[in-house]
């Protein structure tokens, strides 16, 4: 990495602070062994879900975390330090990121932060395993209108056997 002036260093602070206020979910990765190539590679299958991917030194990624939901981790801010941030959907971003890491066993997981609570390597396999926010919510529709269904179709039910039983009382009479 080139060496920043304090201007550019805090603009760089700044910059991170407000992707980490933002973020719904971000992922730390240690990347020692991807080259350039692999890297860039890794930017590219997240870009394409809206998602980045950050390299950062950890000194200013532990200034940028104050303050912000991912100050949890800041144990995780040793070593090289890859950071993946999501903005909408963070089962989507840790999928992304372990999809990328089977392909590439180079990059190695150390934790992450998702809706502000810290998560281990074995917590982030586990939320990958979820399906997505809208299949979630769609199921937990379907099942919260099951029982007015239910309703509707018993109420349904007893007024046409009502009908039936008074259609065949006036067929009796006739």
């Amino acid at each position: 990495m080139k060496e920043l002036n304090k201007q550019e260093k805090s603009q760089l602070v700044s910059e991170l602070q407000a992707k980490f206020q933002k973020a719904k979910g971000i992922v730390f990765t240690d990347y020692r062994g991807l080259n350039v190539e692999e890297i860039t590679g890794l930017r590219n299958s997240l870009r394409s879900a809206a998602l980045e991917y950050k390299v950062v030194k950890n000194t200013l990624a532990k200034i940028a975390a104050e303050g912000t939901p991912v100050s949890v981790a800041k144990d995780n801010f040793t070593g090289p330090v890859g950071i993946a941030i999501g903005y909408d959907d963070p089962v989507l971003l840790v999928k992304k990121v372990l999809e990328y890491n089977k392909t590439n066993e180079k990059l190695q997981l150390k934790g992450g932060v998702i809706e502000g609570g810290l998560c281990s390597v074995d917590a982030l396999k586990k939320i990958s395993e979820l399906p997505s926010r809208e299949v979630l919510l769609s199921i937990l529709a379907g099942t919260l209108q099951a029982p007015a269904s239910k309703l509707v179709r018993l109420l349904n039910a007893t007024v046409v056997r009502f009908a039936y039983a008074l259609e065949a009382l006036k067929q009796k009479k006739s």
